[in-house]
């Protein structure tokens, strides 16, 4: 089982530009019917850069993300992991002595209560924390 990272999921919408490790992936998991799972983290991350597009003034890309982001959470309707009290005592943990990247932490901690894989590119923002890493990104 595996816990999908906001740079997995946004690279997987570019379509024919997405990097083709990340596009062999997802035919991968979609063949085996791998369970795919998203942290509440990674949504409100979407959320925050489809914020900052309207906030820049381009309405017509936040639309179209606004309706990507739907699909997304429609897609992952049951599988969207919070942060919840455990999750949070076990993020407080993460932080130290490594207080950075305290958002990837958030995720780190979801995908280690639940026992999952995190798929990502940035392997080093969560080196240390004993979570399972996948980097499907080509060249990486």
């Amino acid at each position: 089982m595996l816990l999908i990272d906001t740079n997995v999921i946004s690279e997987g919408r570019k379509g024919r530009r997405a990097d083709a490790g990340v596009m062999a992936f997802w035919g991968d998991v979609a063949r085996a019917q791998t369970p795919l799972f998203v942290s509440a983290i990674t949504i409100g991350e979407l959320r925050r850069g489809i914020a900052l597009i309207r906030h820049r003034g381009d309405q017509q890309q936040a639309g179209v993300l606004e309706s990507w982001l739907a699909q997304v959470i429609s897609d992952f309707s049951d599988r969207v992991l919070p942060l919840d009290a455990d999750g949070a005592q076990l993020w407080g943990r993460l932080r130290v002595p490594q207080g950075h990247n305290a958002i990837d932490k958030q995720i780190a901690a979801t995908a280690l209560l639940h026992g999952l894989t995190l798929v990502t590119l940035n392997t080093a923002d969560f080196a240390g924390t004993g979570v399972p890493l996948l980097n499907p990104f080509s060249g990486s």
